[in-house]
Parts: C-alpha cells; structure tokens; sequence
C-alpha cells in the first residue's frame, strides 16, 4: 500500500483518482481549495483550504503533512479560460500560467522533502500543449501553460533522477468534467489509463509525455 497525494481532488479526475486509488486499497491524500459531498463520502484523509498559487497556503500544506511520507504525487489541479485571438483576455491567461504552471512547480518543490528515493511524481498536461500536435489554434492560455507544465515536468525529470524519483508527464485524454462541459470520456476510464501510465514509469522511462492509452506524444 502507497500513499499518494492528488491536488485538484474535490471533482473530475481528481476525484476520481481518489476513489480508484481507494478502491484498491492505497492511502489517498486529497488536496483542494473547497472539498465536496463526493469527496468527503469516501472517508479519506482531505486536506482542504489549499491555494496552489500561494507560497503561503502551499507552504501549510507542507506543515500539516509534517513527515507523513509520499509515494506518488499527482499534479492534477488545472483550469481552463477561453482565449481566442479576438477575445484575448491576458488577466486570464496570467491566470492559468498561475495555477496550471507555476502551481504544479510549487507544490512539487515544497513537498520534496516527503519524496524519498523510489517516489513518483505525475504531471497532469495535455496534448494541447503540444507545440507539433497544434493543428487548431486558439486556447491561447491554456495551451501555453500547458507547454510551460510540460518543461516543468521534462526539467523536474532530469533534476530529480539523481534522488530516484520519477516523473510522468501525462494526457488524459478529453475526459467528460466541468471544465469540458461533459464532453469526452468518462473519468472513470482516464484514470484506469493514467494509474497504469504511473504503475509502469520508473527512472528509465522517467520524462516521456504520455497519453493515458499509452502512446508517447509529440513535444
């Protein structure tokens, strides 16, 4: 039995990643700005109240655990803003650079000291932020922070080998959620993939940007 800590875990993915990881008897650690019914029913350790683009709130994240170790981190917390070329909004995609980007990297440099040798780290990205995949355009924030994730996780990989700890950079797939407007596939079915994604990553294969099927996506 492990211990994996999900941020963005009160609804979608996150949630669902906690009810698996429950589901087959690991200790999940739900992280979240406000929980939910959901969340609470299954009776797992929540830690809420959690802003991950504060140095402060991030920061007592870190106290609370005190020297609870971590297996498995999972960034997942993630928003989306509209932004097409007319209608840019730059307060929105500073916004998304802030959580998607710089909250994952946050999070993961203050909870370091409950990684050991042997831990993993997931990056939640997305195939948008691929630059060669771009066929469509438009999702300006999004897209870019999710490119910016991406380095972050590629860096993180690199930097992080020394202590052996691994890191996957993963898509799952258009998955229906909020943030989706219900469209795609259910959560249920990503998160099969992502946690197979996780189970299979170690040092060799640390870095690779996967999709939760399996394939290895383009940069």
């Amino acid at each position: 039995m492990a211990t994996y800590l999900v941020t963005g875990a009160n609804r979608g993915i996150g949630l669902e990643f906690c009810r698996q990881l429950t589901e087959r008897g690991e200790t999940a650690i739900a992280v979240c700005r406000q929980t939910s019914e959901a969340l609470d029913s299954l009776g797992i350790q929540v830690e809420r109240g959690i802003d991950i683009t504060s140095d402060q709130s991030v920061g007592d994240l870190a106290a609370r655990l005190k020297d609870t170790p971590i297996d498995v981190l999972i960034n997942n917390a993630g928003i989306w803003r509209k932004n097409t070329l007319p209608q840019l909004n730059f307060d929105t995609i500073r916004e998304q650079f802030e959580v998607n980007a710089l909250g994952a990297l946050r999070v993961t440099q203050a909870l370091l000291p409950h990684l050991g040798a042997g831990a993993k780290i997931a990056i939640m990205t997305s195939r948008m932020g691929s630059i060669e995949d771009n066929t469509s355009g438009n999702a300006y924030g999004y897209r870019m922070s999710k490119v910016a994730l991406s380095m972050a996780g590629k860096s993180l990989s690199i930097d992080l080998k020394p202590r052996q700890i691994a890191v996957a950079i993963l898509h799952p797939g258009m998955v229906s959620t909020d943030m989706t407007d219900q469209s795609g596939i259910p959560p249920q079915e990503a998160v099969q993939g992502l946690l197979a994604r996780i189970d299979q990553l170690n040092l060799e294969n640390s870095g690779t940007f996967w999709h939760a099927k399996g394939e290895v996506l383009p940069w």
